[in-house]
């Protein structure tokens, strides 16, 4: 099965790095607020350029003076069966198996913006409304 990876990124600002196993490549999104459980957030997810599917290990520092510099840790990973469309359709539809991440979402472009899509979490039994970042994230 394909996977998926979540990474947690200090750059300028903390963001998550969201990418599918897809075409050979870790098709990547950087979503600003990370993914939710709850499915009542839709999160902004901005398409990236594509990853090699090696960097769906990679752990540690991108240097200063390097795109993306900051520390990139793996905040979860596993894999995923896409149950429907393309990105060339603008709509994505999968079920995740992570550790944190796990059952049906969806991501879709959002219209008349270039590399602008959403990704929301599908109503389903790992719903959780009560979901929050801040539970799960390290303290600072």
């Amino acid at each position: 099965m394909p996977a998926f990876v979540v990474h947690e990124h200090h750059a300028r600002r903390l963001h998550f790095d969201f990418r599918l196993e897809m075409e050979g490549v870790l098709k990547s999104w950087a979503v600003p607020k990370g993914p939710s459980l709850n499915p009542a957030d839709k999160r902004l997810a901005i398409m990236v350029e594509d990853h090699p599917l090696s960097y769906g290990a990679f752990e540690g520092a991108i240097p200063e003076g390097q795109y993306g510099a900051g520390a990139v840790v793996i905040w979860d990973r596993g894999s995923f069966t896409l149950s429907s469309g393309s990105i060339s359709s603008g709509k994505l539809e999968f079920f995740l198996s992570g550790a944190r991440l796990k059952g049906g979402f969806t991501l879709f472009r959002l219209r008349g913006k270039e590399g602008e899509w959403l990704l929301v979490k599908k109503r389903d039994e790992y719903a959780d409304p009560s979901f929050s970042l801040a539970t799960v994230l390290p303290v600072s």
